[in-house]
Order: structure tokens, then sequence, then C-alpha cells
């Protein structure tokens, strides 16, 4: 990464001399990741407008930096990621193209509580195996939502102080929304509490521990890395012996690895997108997200009330 990165720097230099944004008018604002992109984008509505990096279905993990995207780092007055945890990719590129800008990492924001990740993809039985590293998805907590919204507000406030009231408005009624959500998706998702189910990855744990779900295990131990006869037969074993109700996909990776763990056990198939591939990106899409892994869960997870 750091070799093809270099190439980039030196035609970009002159970016980061680009005069600043003039009173009144919100700075350029970068968000890597579209949960993320949508919170910046609800605190900035009358404003601005973020960019967003990583859209359509491409997913955070797997992701490969583009030209265009250096010229975004470069150009960005604001850049929001959750942190060196999940984007990886963006590690080298903000210490080289984004030195102008003022770097938010959101996982260690004030009020963000993170959990430790999960290893092994098969789980005990209360469904935190700890590893000595953080699980990165914290936006799947709501409430980190809202510490991650308090933040952003802060963030712009300070790099955009005409707007600052603006902003800490917006932050205000996100806040709130979000609460209320988390509330009817809470009533919603009683009903499905205690039934096993397996994820693609271990993308989900933020969303289980808040409203106290049942996963047995993920069938990846991580994105990309390839699974052997032995994971899979492992994987068959374990949702019978923990008779889990259903196996999820995601659709940022292709299905056939899913279908072939689920061929003849009776499991269920269902689908949890933790990044929102298909809804448009904007303020809106965060409340989507949750609610579509909700609807998901209940979708299949009832079927076997």
């Amino acid at each position: 990464m750091k070799s093809r990165f270099r190439g980039l720097v030196l035609p970009l230099l002159a970016l980061l001399i680009a005069a600043p944004a003039s009173a009144g008018t919100a700075p350029p604002v970068l968000a890597t990741i579209k949960p993320v992109h949508s919170l910046v984008a609800a605190v900035m509505a009358g404003v601005g407008t973020p960019e967003l990096m990583i859209g359509g279905e491409r997913s955070e993990h797997t992701y490969e930096l583009k030209p265009s995207d250096a010229q975004k780092i470069a150009q960005a007055g604001v850049i929001f990621w959750i942190g060196p945890d999940l984007e990886t990719f963006m590690t080298t590129p903000v210490a080289t193209l984004g030195t102008r800008a003022m770097l938010v990492t959101l996982e260690t924001a004030p009020g963000v509580k993170r959990l430790r990740a999960r290893h092994g993809g098969l789980w005990q039985d209360d469904g935190h195996d700890h590893a000595g590293s953080y699980d990165p998805h914290i936006w799947l907590d709501p409430q980190n939502a809202v510490a991650m919204t308090r933040a952003i507000a802060g963030a712009l406030a300070k790099a955009d102080p005409a707007n600052a009231a603006r902003y800490r408005d917006n932050a205000v009624k996100s806040i709130a929304a979000i609460e209320a959500q988390e509330r009817k998706l809470a009533a919603a998702l009683k009903p499905v509490r205690g039934k096993p189910y397996i994820v693609f990855h271990d993308a989900y744990h933020y969303f289980e521990a808040r409203f106290g779900l049942s996963p047995a295990g993920a069938v990846t131990i991580a994105p990309g890395r390839p699974v052997g006869p032995r994971r899979i037969a492992a994987l068959r074993q374990e949702a019978e012996s923990r008779k889990a109700l259903c196996i999820f996909r995601e659709p940022q990776f292709a299905p056939r690895l899913v279908e072939t763990i689920e061929a003849g056990t009776g499991i269920r198939v269902g689908v949890l997108d933790p990044l929102g591939a298909d809804i448009a990106p904007g303020p809106g899409l965060y409340a989507t997200v949750l609610a579509r892994l909700s609807q998901s869960l209940i979708r299949c997870l009832d079927k076997h009330t």
C-alpha cells in the first residue's frame, strides 16, 4: 500500500495549501463509510453535505484506496472515520495527505463504549469470547451513535464556528430520533431473544449486546480470508448442536459460502447488512440500516416461533 500510495502524494501536494473555507461556509468534510456519513450528514443538514469515500456495496474490510480518494483526503477540512481498527487502508493516506484536515477518530470519542473482539468464530453460550483487541463496528449500538453524534457536532462547531449553533441543534434532533428508534427496536426484537443464529462475519456484536440477542458464531474469522472444508464442517456441526435457526449472509460478499454451509441443514438463510449497501447515502441511512437489521432478524428467526 505504501509504495503504491507514494505515487499519489506528489501530484496532490498543491491541494494541501488550498485556501480555507470563507466565514459562514462549511469546510469540506469527508466521511469514510456510509453509517458515519449518515450521522455527519444529519448534523450538517442545512449547512453543507459531507463527501462519502466508500459507497455502494464495497466493504471497508477489503477496500483499496483509489486516486480519487487520495484527492478527497487532500482537500478535506474535516475527516470523520471510525479509526485504524476498521479503516486500515486510511492510516498512511491520512498521515501523508490528510495533514491539513481535522481528523476525528470516532472509536475513541467521549461516551463511545467499545467491546472486546470475539475470536475463533464459534463463541461460548454467552457470546462473549473475548480477545485482546476491540471490535470496531461501534455504530451498531445506538448509544454509541448518540456519542458519535455529539463528537461530530463538537468537531464541526470547532472547524466552522459560524454554524456552530446549527450543528448543535441538528445534533439534539438526531439524538432524539436515535433514542426513539432504539426503544422501538428493543420492543420489536424482544420475541427473538434467545434464538441462536450464525452471521457471515462478526460485525454485529454491538447490536446484539444492546438488544440482548443470541448469536452462535460467524462463518468467517475475517472477511476475505479463505474458509476451508474443516471450518465448514465445524460450522455445520455447531449449527446443529446449538440448534441455530438461521444463517445470515451479507450483500458485500458472494453468497456461495453461506449456501455451502446451509445446504441440507434446514437452516433458513437471511441477509444482514451493517453498512446499507443499497441504501442511498444521506441523513436517513443510519436509521434505515438499524431498521433493516431488526426486520431481517425477526423475519428469519420468528419463522420458528
